[in-house]
């Protein structure tokens, strides 16, 4: 991956020193953090926002000669859920090449990476075993489909509480109306109180998901004179 500023990346805490944190970049060298960029607002302590060993998700500031610049404090939560949810699949991804391959897992993950990343590749060969071929025997690529195929992949959840309510006599039947094409995803809090909680085995999916069906809420509330908030 060619690194450019604006990227979003993952990062591992190397070192703290003073008013800078120094990361390594993951795959792609090292970079730093100066205090501004680590969050808004004053810092007393910079471990109370990063140590040592942990992974955080950064954005490119600046690409110099000497150095990276980055940013922990401009990548949104989203933005942080969609990368980790990205490393964490194409961590997965080589395990299952390394449960069949050993020792030849990492040549042949660079072989397919110049094409299409881990993950999205091993969801296509789910059911394309000739496409496993062109870098497996046919014996590691059947072992490998069986894999994927009995895998399930682990669900993530997004959810977001907002309020409806109506003041008008039959302002209760509206409300009910509003919300009935959603009625399995919705939870009743409390008076005007509702949950949506989507799952899915994609973040970026569900979260998308979610932004719709609030905003069609939204916009039938309007139509029917309801008050709608979305909560904090």
């Amino acid at each position: 991956m060619k690194l450019k500023e604006g990227l979003l990346v993952l990062c591992t805490v190397e070192k703290i020193e003073k008013t800078t944190v120094f990361v390594k970049i993951e795959n792609n060298g090292s970079g730093t953090i100066v205090t501004s960029e680590i969050a808004p607002g004053r810092i007393r302590n910079l471990r109370d926002y990063v140590v040592p060993g942990k992974k955080i998700v950064c954005k490119i500031l600046e690409i110099n000669k000497e150095n990276i610049n980055l940013s922990l404090r401009r990548v949104s939560n989203k933005e942080k859920q969609e990368v980790l949810e990205k490393y964490e699949k194409e961590k997965n991804s080589l395990s299952i090449i390394k449960s069949i391959v050993k020792e030849k897992a990492l040549e042949k993950a660079e072989e397919i990476k110049k094409e299409s990343s881990l993950y999205e590749f091993l969801q296509f060969c789910k059911t394309n075993t000739k496409q496993l071929e062109k870098y497996f025997t046919k014996e590691e690529a059947g072992k490998i489909c069986k894999i994927l195929q009995e895998k399930k992949e682990k669900q993530v959840e997004v959810k977001k509480d907002f309020s409806l309510k109506s003041n008008l006599p039959d302002g209760i039947k509206k409300i009910k109306y509003i919300l009935m094409p959603y009625k399995d995803l919705i939870s009743y809090k409390a008076a005007g109180k509702f949950s949506l909680k989507i799952k899915s085995e994609d973040y970026k999916k569900a979260n998308l998901q979610l932004q719709k069906i609030l905003q069609d809420v939204e916009n039938n509330a309007k139509k029917e004179k309801a008050e709608f908030e979305i909560g904090k």
